[in-house]
């Protein structure tokens, strides 16, 4: 029984330490680049889209499928850096919970 009661106070630790890991990610910012720093996005933890500059010689218009190519790669580039995030958070917080091999929390 002391083993249960050890476990559920574990489990609400972890509770609210993924409640304060997600807000913690909503206010993540992270940029991916392309093109040489041509196109920079930037997103949240949460995968959203808070921002994109692209340098103003990209905007020709002969050059506007090179710049959708390159939004399409900056966004790719902050999407994997966000990911990469996240799997460190979740490593961290769930370091001391014995989970079964191959169980993902995320």
């Amino acid at each position: 029984m002391k083993d249960m009661m050890g476990m559920m106070k574990q489990v609400q630790e972890m509770q609210a330490k993924m409640q304060q890991m997600q807000q913690d990610l909503a206010d993540l910012e992270i940029t991916g680049q392309s093109g040489g720093g041509m196109v920079s996005v930037t997103l949240n933890g949460k995968g959203d889209m808070r921002g994109i500059k692209i340098d103003p010689a990209m905007l020709k218009p002969e050059e506007a499928e090179i710049v959708e190519d390159l939004i399409v790669a900056a966004v790719q580039d902050a999407k994997s850096k966000v990911d990469e995030a996240s799997q460190e958070k979740m490593q961290s917080i769930a370091g001391g919970l014995p989970l079964p091999p191959g169980m993902k929390l995320w």
